[in-house]
């Protein structure tokens, strides 16, 4: 009997637990009511907003066709993101959630109207897109804070890296879904549809999070002040390896984030048809990281992993600088987008599973301003650098830029590259804490 005569071998039982270990944990999915309903919301929302992501630079581009002009929309979206990111936190802390999620989702919902009116006009102005942005961009920093800090609420200690994923995963498809459709819909329908579907997706979202139970402030809960906001900003400069998260996302954001640039850039490598592709080509990477991440919860050096996700994000941005193949640009921008998602989930890791819940609100706030604050300055960067040399120049040199940035920080900061969450005193209390008020619940 040859070798070939054998009857093929059973699989290993291993090989199935190796690939179950890969995938996402559903549990967060599976066992809280809430988390499913604002996880549903969160994704039509996402899903619409990226239309209009992809829509108003485009449409800024067409009644300017300036990088400057659509730069500038960082710009305009920078004061009201700080101010209102930090106040967001304080209210976050002081008032219930689910109110404030609700009521800032509806006004996101009516300002996306706004544009769809002024883009109907027999001549759509260009100052009706500016504010417009500025004013989203102060609903998102209201809003952002109480989304955040709402989900330790309604999920267990243990499986809030499991909801992080879980979040992200949400982002993701819709990251992916919003630009690729909005880049089909703007060419065959016109603008005015990107926004009549986000509009549709604000009034989906507003539905589902009615449906949550009420997340009222703790009992000893003081009023929205600039004293409790000055307390939570004590509370993160405390805390080095936070401040760490912070200062290395807000580097590598500023450097090398073009987003706003991204229709220069397809016109530049002579593809305008993959404009969309390049605004969903991120989420892609990251979603293929969110498909793989059951390795997440075996990686206890969660400063570590955030430095070294952020530099492999400077090198994909400059490698996306420097091809000239289209298919060779969506690969790098691909790749950096799973950089991006390892940096973000091991960055929420640390602050959900170490800041106190009556500080979580502010914290947020300030976790906001390091996420968001980075990207609407990198819009200006890309938008200015762009104007003094050229598109691909700005890509490249904000890649190399955030490389450089990346390995001076991870220098300067020692307690972020030595956190370890098994023995982090802020992580073993939280993990106390939190398992006595389950034990409490029960009895």
């Amino acid at each position: 009997m040859t070798e070939h005569d054998h009857p093929p071998r059973p699989p290993s039982p291993a090989s199935p637990r190796r690939l179950r270990a890969l995938l996402p944990d559903l549990t967060p999915w599976r066992s809280s009511r809430d988390f499913r309903r604002i996880w549903l919301a969160g994704l039509v929302t996402v899903f619409g907003s990226f239309l209009t992501f992809v829509a108003l630079p485009l449409q800024l581009k067409e009644l300017t066709g300036s990088t400057l002009a659509v730069g500038a929309i960082g710009a305009v979206e920078l004061v009201p993101l700080i101010v209102c990111g930090l106040y967001g936190g304080a209210l976050a802390d002081a008032l219930d959630r689910r109110k404030l999620i609700l009521w800032t989702e509806a006004g996101l919902g009516v300002l996306t109207g706004i544009l769809l009116l002024n883009t109907v006009l027999p001549h759509p102005m260009v100052w009706p897109l500016y504010v417009v942005a500025a004013l989203v961009s102060a609903c998102t920093g209201l809003q952002r804070p109480a989304m955040q800090s709402i989900v330790p609420r309604i999920v267990p200690h243990e499986q809030l890296p499991a909801a992080i994923t879980l979040n992200s995963m949400r982002w993701q498809l819709g990251a992916i879904a919003g630009p690729s459709l909005a880049g089909v819909i703007i060419a065959f329908t016109g603008l005015q549809w990107a926004y009549i579907l986000d509009v549709v997706t604000f009034v989906v979202s507003v539905g589902l999070i009615t449906g949550i139970s009420p997340s009222p402030a703790s009992h000893d809960a003081g009023k929205p002040s600039l004293r409790g906001i000055l307390e939570g900003a004590r509370y993160a400069w405390g805390r080095k390896e936070l401040l760490g998260t912070y200062a290395i996302d807000l580097a590598a954001m500023f450097f090398a984030f073009p987003n706003a640039i991204f229709p220069f850039l397809a016109d530049d490598l002579h593809a305008p048809w993959a404009l969309g592709l390049m605004y969903a080509a991120g989420a892609v990477g990251s979603l293929v990281v969110s498909l793989t991440s059951g390795w997440v919860p075996r990686i206890h050096r969660h400063g570590r992993m955030v430095v070294f996700a952020a530099a492999g994000w400077g090198l994909a941005m400059t490698m996306a600088g420097r091809m000239h193949n289209v298919w060779l640009v969506l690969f790098f921008l691909a790749v950096a987008g799973g950089c991006d998602m390892v940096s973000g989930l091991f960055r929420s890791a640390m602050w959900d599973q170490t800041i106190p819940d009556e500080l979580r609100g502010r914290l947020a706030g300030i976790e906001l301003l390091s996420y968001s604050v980075g990207p609407q300055l990198g819009q200006v960067r890309a938008g200015g650098m762009a104007a003094f040399t050229n598109v691909r120049a700005s890509v490249w040199t904000g890649g190399l830029a955030c490389l450089a940035s990346v390995g001076l920080l991870a220098t300067a900061l020692p307690k972020l590259m030595s956190y370890d969450q098994r023995t982090d005193e802020h992580a073993v209390r939280m993990r106390r804490a939190r398992g006595a008020a389950a034990v409490a619940e029960a009895a």
